[in-house]
Formats: C-alpha cells, structure tokens, sequence
C-alpha cells in the first residue's frame, strides 16, 4: 500500500457505519483528534498506558455501533497491579471521557497479560429505565487472554457473542483510531465473503488507519466489494458529571459522612474526567437529606468499580 494520506479535519472525530453486503460484512471505523486529546491531557500517563486509554476510547465508541445503546457503553479495567483502574465511556449521544488510575511511576507492561493476575475487563451498557424505573444494565466479562485490548475483545465477540469479529485498535500522539469488522448473522453474503474481508483487513496498518480518511480506506481496501456507508456520527468529549450526580454521591455517603467531608466548612468534589469542581457548604449537604431531596431523581453516578 502506499504512504498513508492525511486527513482533514472533516473526518476527525466521527463514527462511520458501513456495510459489505457482498461480503455479508458490517463494519464500523471510529477516528478521535481532539476528543482523544481532550482525555489524555486530564493528567499524565505513562506511555503504555496513555496507549491502552486511547485504545479502549476508540473501542468504546466502535461497540455503540451494533449494540444497543440508548443510555452508555463502558470498558472498564480493574486490577492489582500497577494499573488500578481504567474507564472509557461513549452515550448514544456520541460523547466520551476516560480516565486511568496507575500505582507507582515506573514503565508499565504493554501485554494485557502481565497486569495483574486478578485483573478484570468487562463492556458494560446502561440504559436508561422506563416509566421512572432503575436503568438496566447488561455486562459482559472479557477474558484476558491476549497480549493486546483488540485481540482480548475479538475473543470475547467470538465466544461469547458467537460473532466472528476483526478489530484494530491504534494511537500515535493526538491521535487514536478504531476498525471493527463483523460477520453478518446467518448466511448473508458469498461463501468466501468473510475470508476475503478479513484478508484485505489484515494488510492495514495502525499508521494507515490512523492516517487514511474513513473514505479512502473503504476504498482501498474493500473497493471490489461496494462497501456502503449507513450513516457518520460525530463524536466530542464531554463529561457527564453534574451537581445532581454530586449530591447523589454525597447522598450516598450517608449524613454523617458527608458533614465530614466539608473541611472547614465546605466540601470540594473535583471530577477526576473533567476537573470541574463543585462546592456544598453544610447547609447544602444538610438540605440533601430531607425527605423531599431523598425522594427527587437523580442520575446515578459512573460506577467506580466493576459490578
């Protein structure tokens, strides 16, 4: 193949939905520019994992393609090792955030394998109740048993979702890029259709697919078959903290905890995704104990660990 082209800014931060129907192939190709640099630059990783975050952002934005996502999709990693704690997010909305949590300063593992013998990776959905009910959530656990996030999640799709998936995940820089290749359920497509896209599939590269416009690269790659585009969404960061989420947490804590978190007089919440920080004086924690508060909707909170 040659050099890879560079994009404009037209096909920054956005997912593209697209269709072999030759082949009896979906697909979905996500690109983040300044939606990924808005993650990383919250606080600084070490590369390995500034690589990872990346990585799962673009995955977490790939799986809202084909699943159902009314509320939000999540990967999440939990572990004892040096990384804690990793959590990349994208809502229907097309809006994503991220964050890692990493103990002690030295250069981490690349290998999904060396994190942590009791390490934990799971794709969560969360979607909204009806009729004022709790949101449903579904989640699915995913076996770490490849060096790398796309290899762990094309497991999972095969052997738990009986789906025969091809994903490449890539970051350079301010840049992070997402391929997902689908068999279509049933016998959709030609007998060699599969074969033929997961050939042409595995001649990109990370630098292409992070360099190639959404356009060229379904050109290049799977011309002979007339991939179709279904539809482009774009994508930004933005953080779904707000004061509601705040009070709830608080409100979590129970009373007394939460008077104790207001040093010298005020608390200060600072949200980790966005660095926006939110203030309640002892009056503001008191008044969210009364009955009318407790009775009041608010959103639930991110979860800070696996459930």
């Amino acid at each position: 193949m040659t050099r890879p082209e560079t994009r404009t800014d037209s096909d920054n931060d956005n997912l593209t939905r697209f269709l072999l129907q030759e082949a009896g192939v979906r697909g979905v190709c996500v690109h983040l520019d300044a939606t990924w640099q808005q993650i990383r630059d919250r606080a600084e990783y070490p590369l390995a994992i500034s690589e990872l975050l990346g990585e799962a952002a673009a995955a977490a934005a790939l799986f809202t393609a084909h699943a159902k996502v009314d509320g939000r999709l999540s990967v999440q990693f939990r572990g004892d090792g040096p990384l804690r704690t990793l959590f990349t997010e994208c809502t229907a909305s097309g809006t994503l955030r991220g964050i890692a949590q990493v103990e002690g300063g030295s250069e981490l593992p690349r290998d999904l394998r060396a994190l942590g013998a009791n390490a934990i990776l799971a794709i969560t959905i969360e979607n909204p109740g009806s009729d004022g009910r709790e949101p449903t959530r579904y989640q699915g656990l995913v076996a770490l048993e490849s060096d790398s996030l796309a290899g762990a999640f094309e497991g999972y799709f095969r052997q738990s979702e009986q789906l025969p998936t091809r994903l490449l995940l890539a970051v350079e820089g301010g840049r992070a890029a997402g391929l997902m290749l689908q068999k279509l359920p049933g016998d959709v497509g030609d007998d060699d259709g599969w074969n033929r896209a997961v050939a042409l599939f595995d001649t990109l590269s990370p630098a292409e697919l992070l360099g190639w416009s959404t356009q060229v690269l379904l050109l290049r790659l799977f011309n002979e078959d007339e991939p179709r585009v279904l539809d482009v969404r774009p994508l930004r960061f933005e953080c779904s903290c707000s004061r509601e989420r705040v009070a709830s947490m608080l409100h979590a804590l129970g009373p007394d905890e939460a008077q104790a978190a207001a040093v010298d007089g005020v608390a200060k919440i600072r949200c980790e995704f966005c660095g926006q920080q939110y203030f309640f004086d002892a009056d503001q924690i008191a008044d969210i104990f009364v009955p009318a508060a407790e009775h009041r909707s608010v959103e639930l909170p991110a979860p800070e660990r696996l459930q």
